[in-house]
């Protein structure tokens, strides 16, 4: 175990540095496929939040006032950091979220990107002057910090998708209280302040505290954490909705996706295989920007889903950590047996399962099915497995209404040989990210990343929606000599 796995080893981090909770105990980390404790984090209580609520309120009153180009610089130096231990963080995602290498060095790149744009984030939350009609008034609007930050992370993309608020959130002068999920504690939380400790950022303005439900609901409830940035499930984030209105506190969720896969029937076969395959089978299905509905039109539709199967039924699965496989093990038996019920339902519904349908231990068989019926979970619901549901419709308004026919509106491809086709059919679909030509799963540091209806609620992540995401707006004025008033 090396000097930086030790120091981490069965703590949280609080206050600037590594200690073991007094009262909370420790989560066990498994190796997702073969069940192997390899690691165990701290796991804090109550009193633990308040505490670094304390001290991050401290700690971001002088953080704002510093220089941009000081945040940037420790944000630039946690990306040199993440850079040195990029093999210790790819081993860490590998063995915690269950993904192959590949996906782990996405991780990784795409966090770097979070910490470099954010530092140049740290200079553009410019004000602007405003004209008044009070003569002798200056009038200006600056943005401020909106102070403490609650983050809580999923599981699925535990580096990546904490980076994306906390990069932004310290550059723009907010101190960040992070509880990651307890599938992955580490990658998602404490090797994460070990980059940001060597960084320098001074201490109290970035904390991790593993834990479950209670710790987040701590998070929502404290009076002095101004905002909540939550991703995960739809579920979850309507009770934390319900719970910050009621605080009048500003809340941002990245919530759940139940994307459709659209293709035209002047789409290359080829091409739109292979994005169709891996938009519902990276990862093993498990990102709320899978493709989760493949609606493909009638004159394709028959090639489609048999190169489809195909593709399938080829993919390796397996452990990630020990051999070159393709997906590896689901999260855990809970996300699989449920996978495995929608399938089963959808199947006794008249599904027809042309690849995969099956599991052995913590595995699941990349999976075709055709002949879905609209109302079956399968369907209508998040599957969150690598299953790929094929819906045959005639026509261009068909797609639409199929595709727009859910409570969710995060993201949708159209796959067409004819580009503007394309567009003028995104266009329609009530989706808050669209692709033409490409596979659902996009993300870029600089691009606006959301949803709308059951996908999401408040502001956007990625570039300049942070800076609306993380700050607020002041009205400040100064008047020229003395204000007259009646009384």
């Amino acid at each position: 175990m090396s000097a930086v796995e030790q120091a981490w080893e069965g703590a949280v981090f609080t206050d600037g540095h590594f200690h073991r909770p007094e009262a909370g105990g420790t989560i066990a980390v498994r190796d997702k496929a073969s069940g192997e404790i390899f690691a165990c984090a701290g796991l804090a209580i109550e009193a633990d939040v308040d505490a670094a609520v304390v001290s991050a309120r401290a700690a971001q009153a002088a953080w704002s006032e510093r220089p941009y180009n000081e945040r940037a610089a420790v944000l630039r130096g946690a990306a040199a950091a993440l850079g040195d231990r990029a093999k210790q963080f790819r081993d860490l995602i590998v063995r915690e979220t269950g993904c192959i290498g590949g996906k782990a060095d996405y991780e990784i790149g795409a966090a770097t990107s979070e910490l470099t744009e954010a530092a140049a984030l740290a200079s553009r939350a410019t004000g602007e002057v405003i004209p008044s009609g009070h003569a002798g008034r200056f009038s200006l609007s600056e943005r401020v910090p909106v102070g403490l930050v609650g983050a809580i992370t999923p599981w699925n993309f535990p580096l990546v998708l904490a980076m994306r608020v906390i990069a932004p959130a310290l550059a723009l002068g907010n101190a960040v209280l992070l509880k990651p999920s307890p599938e992955t504690p580490v990658s998602g939380g404490l090797a994460i302040a070990a980059l940001f400790e060597d960084a320098g950022l001074p201490a109290g303005l970035f904390q991790v505290l593993p834990g479950d439900v209670e710790i987040g609901h701590r998070l929502v409830t404290h009076p002095d954490v101004a905002m909540i940035h939550f991703t995960g499930s739809t579920r979850v984030g309507r009770r934390i909705a319900q719970t910050a209105g009621g605080l009048l506190k500003k809340v941002s969720l990245e919530l759940g996706g139940n994307n459709a896969l659209i293709v035209l029937d002047d789409a290359d076969l080829e091409q739109a295989v292979m994005i169709g395959a891996w938009s519902s089978f990276h990862y093993q299905g498990q990102t709320c920007i899978t493709a989760g509905r493949h609606i493909v039109q009638r004159g394709i539709a028959d090639a489609y889903t048999a190169a489809l199967a195909a593709r399938a039924d080829a993919i390796t699965v397996g452990n990630a950590f020990t051999e070159d496989v393709g997906l590896g093990p689901m999260i855990n038996s809970v996300q699989l047996e449920r996978a495995a019920t929608m399938l089963a339902e959808a199947v006794s519904d008249g599904g027809r399962v042309v690849a995969g349908g099956t599991t052995s231990g913590p595995y699941f068989r990349p999976t075709v099915i055709c002949d879905v019926s609209p109302s079956s979970r399968l369907w209508t619901e998040e599957i969150f497995a690598p299953v790929a549901p094929i819906l045959v419709v005639g026509d261009d308004d068909e797609a639409v209404a199929v595709a727009n026919d859910t409570e969710y509106g995060l993201v949708d491809s159209v796959l067409t040989g004819d580009p503007y086709r394309g567009i003028r059919l995104a266009r329609r679909l009530r989706a808050g990210m669209v692709h033409v030509n490409d596979a659902t799963p996009q993300d870029e540091a600089l691009a606006p990343f959301g949803g709308v209806g059951h996908s999401g609620l408040g502001g956007r992540s990625g570039g300049d929606a942070n800076i609306e995401e993380f700050t607020e707006r002041r009205w400040l004025t100064v008047t020229e000599g003395p204000a007259q008033y009646p009384y």
